[in-house]
């Protein structure tokens, strides 16, 4: 009972969890150099890359220990703050229990998102978790107006309001949204609505483990579902070892964009933050840069920033992401409810990057989202 104890009393969200996921992929990946045989093993300068990102992402973190005291004024422990105050957990409420007016905008918000996606659906003309014709054409505007209105607000939702209606919610945006075949967007709205009640609520140790299980199947299931969509593809592979392949081949990328640094020169971010107004998919720029071909092609969170600018760049984007994560997580300890829900969101979808890297405008969205909130919090903490 005491170890139980103990490990529920680790704070498994932390920013710190970043570095152990990308462990955990490099673990993943191994298989497809060693058992598989479907790949050649990376070089060691992979390895020195990874190492040094992880350094200017931890040192990121630490840093903002130093920037939380200078700019908020208070003596700031991370050792004496609970991660968890059930003083401030969201308050019980049953169905017919009166909506406040916060509640209902946030509600339209969740609706309107749902909606907008049962459109989409509507428009393709089908199911595209079991066409990929279809999921190739599945991310259009409406999709990401949905996804922007949606996943932020049901996190938001769930944060101040206990409901048991809003989980009936979230199971059905969870279900439309693996519809469209991609797997990022109903694992970040399953992970961010975790990371959020996580904080929120009182979630045992065996709810945790249960959690971290279903999303590793959802994870295996809907990659494999959509892999063998692709009518020109077939594989040989078992799911399992289907997600292994996919880890080491990504790895395989990265250690391709290493060594072709700035060849994009600034052409993948440009195209990641005009992807509301340009057509161009940085991700096929990626391909392009490493493949040399037309190909939707994921480099890791490190591929796009070397790809662009080189080390330098990379060391900057990771020092940032480990800065701007910590402040959201103190901040989120003081102010529960919709800082919580961002860092919710943002840690989420940044652990997906580790995969796919820094390409979605919808995250830097997101991004953009939590800076702002957390300018508006950090000022009024500082005068409270």
């Amino acid at each position: 009972m005491k170890l139980l104890d103990k490990l529920e009393k680790i704070d498994i969200f932390h920013p710190f969890i970043i570095v152990f996921v990308i462990l955990a992929f490099l673990a993943i990946a191994t298989p497809s150099w060693t058992i598989l045989d479907e790949l050649v093993a990376p070089g060691i300068l992979l390895y020195i890359y990874i190492a040094l990102g992880l350094i200017f992402f931890i040192l990121g973190v630490l840093f903002t220990n130093f920037l939380f005291k200078k700019f908020l004024k208070k003596d700031y422990k991370e050792s004496s703050t609970s991660f968890r105050n059930k003083d401030n957990f969201a308050i019980k409420l049953s169905l017919f229990e009166k909506f406040s007016k916060e509640e209902k905008i946030i509600l339209c918000a969740v609706l309107l998102g749902i909606l907008l996606q049962i459109i989409n659906l509507y428009s393709l003309g089908g199911i595209p978790l079991f066409d990929s014709s279809l999921k190739a054409k599945a991310a259009t505007k409406i999709w990401l107006i949905s996804y922007i209105l949606f996943l932020p607000s049901i996190n938001i939702l769930l944060a101040k309001f206990n409901r048991k209606s809003h989980y009936i919610l979230l199971i059905i945006g969870l279900g439309l949204f693996a519809l469209t075949g991609y797997r990022t967007t109903p694992i970040a709205i399953l992970l961010s609505s975790f990371i959020t009640l996580y904080y929120t609520r009182d979630i045992k140790l065996k709810y945790q483990i249960i959690f971290f299980v279903v999303i590793a199947i959802l994870l295996i299931v809907i990659g494999f579902i959509a892999v063998n969509a692709i009518g020109d593809q077939h594989w040989r592979l078992n799911a399992l070892e289907l997600v292994s392949y996919r880890a080491g081949f990504t790895l395989k990328i990265l250690e391709i964009a290493i060594n072709r640094q700035c060849v994009t020169a600034g052409a993948l971010f440009y195209a990641t933050l005009t992807g509301f107004i340009n057509s161009v998919d940085p991700r096929v720029l990626a391909g392009q840069a490493v493949l040399s071909i037309d190909h939707s092609t994921t480099t890791t969170i490190f591929g796009p920033a070397l790809l662009d600018f080189g080390i330098i760049g990379m060391a900057i984007q990771m020092f940032f992401i480990g800065v701007f994560l910590k402040l959201l997580h103190i901040t989120q300890k003081y102010k529960f409810g919709i800082v919580t829900a961002i860092y919710g969101v943002i840690l989420a979808q940044t652990l997906i990057w580790i995969e796919t890297g820094p390409t979605d405008l919808v995250v830097w969205i997101f991004y953009l989202i939590g800076i702002i909130i957390l300018i508006k919090t950090l000022t009024s903490l500082n005068k409270s």
